[in-house]
């Protein structure tokens, strides 16, 4: 290419590459899936109210929820790599082979696509899953057909379940030996012996032959629930399986069915809203269960005598919500290894009466929702071991101390939602271990810390009443969590201004909150969450302060929802290691909202996630998040004629890693043309919302026009930079070229050089303008044939074969009729380097001995632009160059490669003498 035209090319790549980081500067740092959501496990406490997620299972964090699904590989396509959660729901009748190879990390899929066809590779390279469900939320059933060994590569998978779906077509499925759990709820069964032909290796097999050695049993846990066609289970249905948990909810089947039914060993049965009547008196063959769960049946009365001699290992028994009025006096004798009855939701109200009923080893007792209005004295003085007490949901008004005598190991007491009025003192007094009280709900008015005197260990307190509730002192110095909850007010009274020393969550919920007198303060010096729920009018910094002086230095977890309109101001102060803010419905950001969120976020600039819903924020600029460099989590939530300015493009790099928006309504405005491209190009940010959100042009347009489909149409992307940049470089180009063609502005031209030599080498080009080849090699006719056939191809070859170098050859570049030194000075001088092959016949040759002088001179003649490298073929004597005493000394560097005797490997020379050629080619540059 001319010199010419080359320099035109450059230019114009010049301003190209320059508009292409200009627009990707533009469009990039975030990115979206349409109908998909992207989030982190370890963020759901502060999503799961605004955004719905499929569940999870503990220790996994990165979930991927897609719905609408109709082209599964395209859904997939963006999901990220290390997903280990993947929630589908669409329409995908067949999965093909392969389908979730991508996802190397998967630990726990769930499939509501509607699929009737699994092949037998469909889950190849899941290595590591360990939950599988197939859901249909449709009435039943969905047929699905799955090939036999379609689960075989799955040697991790633990808990396997089919909702929904009716296997009918399917037959010999081989279940992985990691196999635990397997789950067949409301599906089309109708005969345990179904399972023998669906699962053969689940059971041991009928037929005893000497060659058929019986399989190990693996499951644990067999869940038939809501199969409403379960009616029969005949002899050795369930021959050799071995299970810790059958559970058959909502299916005709009776316990009495199972008798012989061949199973064996089981643990828990659960038979919740069955249509029982009685309490089976028992299961034969099955001694050693420990749990059995009868809730949700028609249970009147127990057994007569009260005895049930097939439960002697029973630890767990659950009758709640049945019909059940009394209790055999003997009921609990036969049950002595009982240790948690749940008899919740009956009617053994309204006077308890218990004396001599349960046994000793009862260490949870249930009793909430059974319209009890008294519990008389000594009610539980036998339940000594008894640890939980659970009250709630009934009419009881009032507690003495014998009522709740001879309960030492007591820990957990529940009392909400009652109509209890007088806490009378002592009547604590009986439960020194007690470490959890919920009075949730009650009429109380006041409380005062010595009504709750006794336990020696109070961590967990629960306060609630619906007109107003009075704190007073003292407090309880162990206290770790305290929430208090009243309709109107709640008012603290300190006289001394105590202080919670080790209380580490505080909700509270009121509508009014008071301190007397007006100058007392409370401090919370090891606060870490605090919940603020429906202030109101005296909500304001001023009371905030008051009530959490000065600061709360370990607070990491914020949250204030004021369901009221009144809300006047807040600030936060002395929270420098607040992590999570999520504030709802605070009206005082209804004007001048970028100013208060500004100066409600720049005392927080640790904040990592925050949560924003229903604060009418109407405009959001770049100064209200620009302290937030830590922020991982940004989520808006129901708010409406939101305004983006565009100034937000600033912090596009900073941007957090997820930003979700819910229900939120944009104003129709190309100041926010730049969401689109931001929300949809590039990887740093996860984009939720945007997709579907809205805009409005006014207060009274009701249209739900797309905010995508408004930019597209009405705001062309890019017009005003793309004018503003051919315009600055048109200027530029009219400024600068009279300036370089003047003779009297030489400087320029110096710099025109500089630029152009910097751009050169910026880009990874040689100034081939100045040098004709790349290398001179200087060697002897009898050298000749080892330099065309080894080292020249290797030098000439094109990338990567070789290194592309242009070679200067006497034999062959020199041309004909020419002067040999007059071409041997030019070519050497035009040349970036010189190479000369050393051996004796070259020594010994003049032509060779003049382009050794030649190239020894150029070293101190122009050493800033020679470079030599010198090749020895044979052992010489160094002797036998001491007549190029620039030579010798050019030795001493080591810039030279001896391959005599074979010191040096080929190919490592090779490799080395392209470093020193492209390093000669460099400096001279």
């Amino acid at each position: 290419m001319p010199r010419m035209e080359r320099h035109q090319f450059c230019s114009v790549l010049l301003i190209l590459i320059l508009l292409t980081l200009v627009s990707l500067t533009l469009t990039g740092w975030a990115w979206t899936i349409p109908d998909c959501i992207i989030a982190d496990s370890l963020l759901f406490p502060n999503l799961s109210y605004y955004i719905p997620f499929c569940t999870s299972a503990p220790g996994l964090h990165l979930l991927a929820s897609c719905s609408n699904v109709k082209n599964l590989n395209q859904t997939l396509e963006r999901v990220p790599r290390n997903t280990e959660v993947l929630c589908l729901q669409g329409i995908v009748p067949t999965l093909p082979a392969k389908a979730f190879i991508r996802f190397y990390s998967l630990q726990l899929l769930r499939l509501q696509l509607g699929t009737t066809s699994v092949t037998s590779r469909t889950f190849q390279g899941l290595d590591q899953l360990q939950y599988l469900f197939f859901e249909h939320h449709a009435p039943c059933c969905l047929s699905l057909f799955l090939s036999p060994n379609c689960l075989e590569s799955l040697r991790s998978l633990s808990s396997l379940s089919f909702q929904g779906y009716c296997l009918t077509y399917s037959q010999s499925i081989y279940l992985p030996t990691s196999l635990r759990h397997l789950t067949l709820r409301n599906s089309c069964l109708t005969k345990l012996q179904d399972l023998q032909r669906l699962f053969p290796d689940l059971l041991l097999s009928t037929s005893s032959t000497p060659n058929n050695k019986p399989v190990a049993p693996f499951l644990e846990t067999l869940d038939l629930s809501y199969n409403l066609q379960l009616k029969q289970a005949g002899v050795r249905d369930l021959y050799g399986l071995t299970l810790h948990s059958l559970i058959l909810d909502g299916t005709p089947l009776r316990a009495l069915d199972l008798t012989d039914s061949g199973l064996l060993h089981l643990h828990f049965l659960s038979l919740v809203g069955t249509g029982i009547e009685k309490v089976p008196a028992s299961l034969t063959g099955h001694s050693e269960l420990r749990a059995l769960d009868l809730g949700k049946n028609q249970i009147q009365n127990i057994l007569e005598n009260g005895e049930l001699p097939g439960y002697k290992a029973l630890e767990f028994l659950s009758l709640h919500d049945n019909h059940l009025q009394t209790l055999p006096i003997r009921f609990l004798h036969t049950l002595p290894q009982l240790q948690k009855l749940n008899l919740s939701m009956n009617k053994l109200g309204p006077i308890l009466e218990l004396p001599g009923l349960f046994s000793t080893n009862l260490k949870v007792l249930d009793l909430s929702h059974n319209q009890l209005c008294d519990v008389p004295h000594g009610a539980f003085s036998l339940l000594s071991q008894l640890q939980e007490l659970w009250l709630s949901g009934n009419n009881i008004s009032s507690l003495s101390n014998e009522s709740l005598q001879g309960l030492r190991q007591l820990r957990t007491l529940d009392l909400s939602w009652n109509q209890i009025k007088v806490l009378k003192p002592g009547w604590l007094s009986h439960l020194p271990a007690l470490t959890t009280l919920n009075l949730l709900g009650t009429y109380l008015e006041r409380i005062v810390g010595i009504q709750l005197q006794g336990p020696k260990m109070l961590r967990h307190l629960q306060l609630g009443s619906y007109p107003m509730l009075d704190i007073y002192p003292p407090w309880l110095p162990t206290l770790l969590s305290l929430e208090i909850q009243a309709e109107t007010c709640i008012q603290f009274m300190i006289p001394s201004g105590q202080p919670f020393l080790f209380l580490e969550n505080l909700t509270l919920e009121t509508s009014i909150l008071l301190l007397k007198p007006d100058n007392i303060t409370i401090r919370f010096p090891s606060l870490r969450r605090l919940t603020l729920r429906g202030y109101s009018f005296t909500f304001s910094t001023s009371q905030l302060q008051r009530f959490f002086p000065q600061q709360l230095p370990l607070l990491e977890h914020l949250f204030i929802w004021c369901e009221n309109s009144y809300a006047v101001d807040l600030y936060l102060f002395g929270m420098p290691r607040l992590r999570v803010l999520e504030l709802g419905y605070l009206n005082f950001f209804y004007e001048s909202s970028t100013i208060k969120l500004e100066m409600l976020l720049k005392e927080v600039p640790q904040l990592q996630v925050l949560a924003l819903s229903h604060l009418n924020l109407r405009n959001l600029s770049v100064s209200s998040f620009k302290s937030l460099r830590d922020l991982k989590l940004l989520l808006f939530n129901s708010e409406r004629a939101l305004e983006m300015n565009s100034n937000l493009e600033e912090l596009i790099p900073q941007m957090p890693q997820y930003v979700y928006f819910s229900d939120v309504t944009f104003t129709c405005q190309c100041e926010a043309s730049w969401l689109e491209s931001w929300a949809t190009r590039a990887p740093n940010t996860f984009v939720y919302g945007l997709e579907k959100s809205i805009c409005i042009a006014n207060a009274s347009d009701y249209s739900k026009t797309l905010l995508f489909s408004f930019l597209a149409t009405n705001c062309p992307h890019g017009t005003e930079f793309w004018g503003f940049l051919t315009s600055f470089i048109l200027l530029l180009l009219l400024i600068i070229l009279p300036l370089i063609s003047c003779p009297k502005w030489s400087c320029l031209h110096h710099l025109w050089t500089l630029f152009h030599t910097c751009w050169w080498k910026l880009c990874g080009h040689r100034l081939r303008g100045q040098f004709n080849y790349d290398v001179f090699i200087s060697y002897c006719e009898e050298d000749q044939a080892w330099v065309l056939e080894e080292l020249v191809p290797v030098l000439e070859k094109a990338p990567p074969e070789g290194e592309g170098l242009r070679l200067c050859l006497p034999a062959r570049d020199f041309g004909i009729g020419n002067d040999r030194m007059e071409s041997m000075i030019a070519s050497m001088g035009k040349s970036r380097a010189t190479l000369c092959v050393l051996t004796g016949q070259a020594l010994a040759s003049p032509w060779c001995n003049l382009e050794l002088r030649l190239a020894t001179y150029h070293l101190v003649a122009r050493p800033e632009t020679t470079h030599l490298l010198l090749l020895f073929l044979e052992p010489l004597d160094r002797q036998r160059l001491h007549s190029y005493h620039r030579l010798s000394r050019w030795l001493q560097k080591e810039d030279y490669f001896d391959l005599s005797q074979g010191k040096v490997e080929w190919n490592t020379f090779c490799e080395q003498l392209k470093r020193r050629l492209s390093k000669a080619g460099q400096e001279r540059d």
